[in-house]
């Protein structure tokens, strides 16, 4: 089969996203695929600072593509860039025709392979990722219609678990049925518990972990709050892993907790380093307000931490409380900290919840399993073909937040 996979984020950019296409492209090409993946990448200092960023590196096995988002630097013009991809798009189907496009993102990328998909012939898949759901479609009306079409019109449609797509099908006003739940996945032979160590146990000074984007839509606002309420109780350090746009407020926050000399910032971590730092770790800590599918609980539960989240779209869908996590809900940093407390102070408890989610993991989230989920979507598309080849009818442009704040989209 070929398959062409366009992805909004890729490495070096560290997202979920660009894991998640790491590893399905790995699988892809194991598989005897021919493959080719267009990433967009932001190549400005502030994208970079934001996200990281530059063009994509080689990937063993896959033609790589890389398209700078030069219309979401400059004033988040995401109509050019999917213009770009577009071209970018045909001129490959000229080079050697694909059998299938798929989208990683709704929007703008998989705006980009609809339209494509019409224009050349071609079917498509798209893979709904957070912020397609949780934000892009209630910001504007030219982005409403944008990923209703793409809900509408395309081939199969992906989303990572039930409580998202209940959110995205109550948002956008899309049949449940329009969605294939196809879960997120974790590399266990890269993230494993540290060798010789019981899952749930503690170094003598803890080490609470936050690993992701720095992003109080995240809540590692919430988080280091939630440390200052600790601090006065219990020995702990932290690290807080990552980059994201409110790095800059963490470090404020650190201050005026009084916690300096106990919150460590890690900053931009490579990819190939990440699973050493969750073996730093004794608890992990994941306060989200929202996701589609969580890489870095699943990384967590695979490194065998005990996990505290939030009762959060996305979240419930692989954690249950006092299962295999404890939850609390999203903004509540006085239940936050009590959770860690208990982490803290209960060693039967971490052993208990660590070695579950690790057991779980192994089982539910491997990556040979959610790769042949996806595969049989490319045949359902391909059985299915393009649905219609009519144009459609140009947009209205409307400013929204996004147009703003790209970097947040």
């Amino acid at each position: 089969m070929r398959i062409c996979f366009v992805s909004r984020r890729y490495f070096p950019a560290i997202s979920g996203m660009s894991v998640y296409a790491q590893n399905l492209l790995r699988r892809l090409v194991a598989g005897g695929h021919d493959v080719t993946m267009i990433a967009q990448y932001r190549g400005d200092a502030f994208g970079v600072s934001v996200y990281g960023g530059g063009p994509p590196p080689p990937v063993d096995g896959v033609r790589v593509i890389g398209r700078e988002q030069l219309g979401e630097q400059d004033g988040g013009d995401f109509e050019r860039d999917v213009a770009d991809l577009v071209a970018t798009i045909r001129s490959e189907h000229a080079r050697a025709p694909f059998d299938v496009l798929h989208a990683q993102y709704g929007y703008p990328t998989g705006y980009a392979v609809l339209l494509a998909s019409r224009e050349l012939g071609v079917p498509c898949v798209t893979s709904i990722q957070g912020g397609d759901g949780h934000w892009v479609g209630s910001c504007c009306r030219t982005h409403e219609t944008a990923m209703r079409r793409v809900l509408d019109c395309g081939g199969p449609v992906l989303i990572g678990g039930d409580s998202f797509r209940t959110e995205v099908s109550e948002r956008l006003g899309i049949a449940r049925e329009r969605f294939t739940i196809v879960p997120g996945a974790v590399d266990t032979e890269r993230f494993h518990p540290l060798a010789g160590r019981a899952p749930g146990a503690l170094a003598p000074v803890p080490v609470l972990l936050y690993h992701g984007r720095v992003d109080r839509r995240k809540g590692v606002l919430d988080f280091i709050a939630a440390l200052g309420m600790l601090a006065t109780r219990h020995s702990f350090r932290a690290i807080v892993s990552g980059i994201g746009p409110d790095v800059q407020a963490t470090r404020d926050a650190i201050a005026e907790a009084g916690l300096e000399d106990r919150v460590e910032m890690r900053g931009y971590v490579a990819y190939d380093d990440v699973s050493a730092v969750y073996r730093e770790g004794d608890i992990f800590v994941s306060p989200t307000y929202a996701e589609g599918f969580s890489n870095t609980i699943l990384e967590a539960m695979a490194s065998g931490l005990p996990t505290v989240s939030c009762r959060s779209v996305g979240v419930v869908d692989c954690l249950r409380d006092d299962e295999n996590a404890l939850l609390t809900e999203a903004g509540d940093r006085a239940a936050l900290a009590s959770a860690l407390e208990r982490l803290l102070t209960d060693g039967a408890l971490r052993e208990r919840l660590a070695s579950t989610a690790l057991m779980e993991c192994r089982r539910t989230y491997s990556w040979f399993a959610v790769a042949a989920l996806i595969l049989d979507a490319y045949r359902d598309a391909i059985a299915l073909g393009v649905p219609s080849r009519e144009p459609f009818e140009p947009i209205a442009i409307e400013a929204c937040r996004f147009r703003a704040t790209p970097h947040l989209l």
